[in-house]
């Protein structure tokens, strides 16, 4: 029987091209998350019965342990950049990391990967970034050959990322961002996932990797990137942090006295904190180069998906080239 392997969150953003690839290499794949249902898209991923989703909290022992019985090795992808109720930072990120690898230990998996970022630190003043460095410890604490990918900003199809921005454009003629210099180094999902199955079939040596594409840019040069992709000019302004301060602090207050019925997805204070560092590959670290992987340039990807947000969509380019037409 072929091998099983269990993705937690595998109906995600990342989650789903890890369930791809490793359909792809004929193993059974158990997409582990909280609403089955709105998951069924990841089936065809494979034949008949070899993908399924199935319920799970990260919050509940019994869940994970019950998605995980059988499994051979197990990939965690789960992960949140805004709390919602219950499912806050520590008890996702950190509480629900360590919980997947003690779990994994006590079932004999020895074969685990664990999505992180690249900012994971215990001495951050986010949240965000410290809960991502306690889940690290937490994972390594029970399954010291785990494999553990930090990514920087990561783009693809279904993005928050270049999707948001370039959905603000048809709204105003400016594109405000708080952090313009701060320099990021975006990766294409796919390559992530790439990294993430590479390490489930033993291909990579256990420890950390950051991930970066090919180029590091700042803030405002991906928004200017962004928009000769999506055929718009716009004014990019730098918004000061001191504004951006103030901005997170309304919308933060917006959402407790609406008991969360309003959900930040703007910008909070904690993403504030994220954005005064840069988020890039460390010189000293592994990165894709250890793992064999070229990874994806920007130009070679946004335009496959930016194209909707285009003045004339799919047909923007054609009209363009009508005007140079001569009667």
């Amino acid at each position: 029987m072929s091998k099983l392997v269990t993705i937690y969150g595998g109906s995600g953003f990342v989650g789903r091209y890890v369930a791809r690839r490793m359909a792809n290499e004929g193993w059974r794949v158990r997409v582990a998350v909280r609403r089955p249902n709105e998951a069924i898209f990841v089936k065809p991923y494979g034949v008949v019965g070899q993908v399924e989703p199935i319920l799970c909290n990260i919050r509940d022992d019994a869940s994970v342990a019950s998605a995980m019985h059988g499994a051979d090795a197990v990939v965690n992808c789960v992960g949140v950049l805004n709390e919602l109720g219950k499912n806050d930072f520590d008890a996702v990120q950190a509480e629900g990391a360590e919980r997947v690898a003690r779990l994994a230990a006590e079932l004999g998996i020895s074969r685990m990967v664990h999505i992180s970022a690249i900012g994971a630190d215990a001495n951050s003043s986010s949240e965000y970034a410290r809960t991502k460095a306690r889940g690290e410890s937490g994972v390594l604490s029970h399954v010291p050959g785990a494999v553990i990918l930090r990514p920087s900003v990561i783009f693809g199809t279904e993005d928050q990322f270049f999707n948001r921005f370039a959905g603000m454009t048809r709204m105003s003629p400016f594109l405000p961002i708080v952090g313009a210099e701060t320099r990021f180094q975006p990766v294409y999902v796919d390559d992530v996932a790439q990294a993430a199955v590479k390490a489930v079939l033993g291909q990579a040596e256990p420890g950390i990797y950051e991930l970066g594409g090919p180029e590091a840019k700042t803030f405002r040069a991906l928004m200017q990137q962004m928009l000769g992709v999506i055929h718009r000019r716009r004014i990019v302004i730098g918004v000061p942090f001191w504004v951006g301060r103030v901005m997170a602090g309304v919308l933060d207050l917006f959402k407790f006295v609406s008991f969360q019925l309003f959900q930040n997805n703007i910008l909070t204070r904690d993403q504030l904190k994220n954005l005064r560092h840069d988020n890039v590959v460390s010189e000293t670290a592994r990165t894709f180069n250890d793992l064999g992987i070229e990874p994806a340039a920007l130009e070679s990807v946004l335009p496959e998906y930016l194209w909707k947000f285009r003045p004339s969509g799919q047909y923007d380019d054609i009209q363009n080239s009508a005007k140079n037409l001569q009667v």
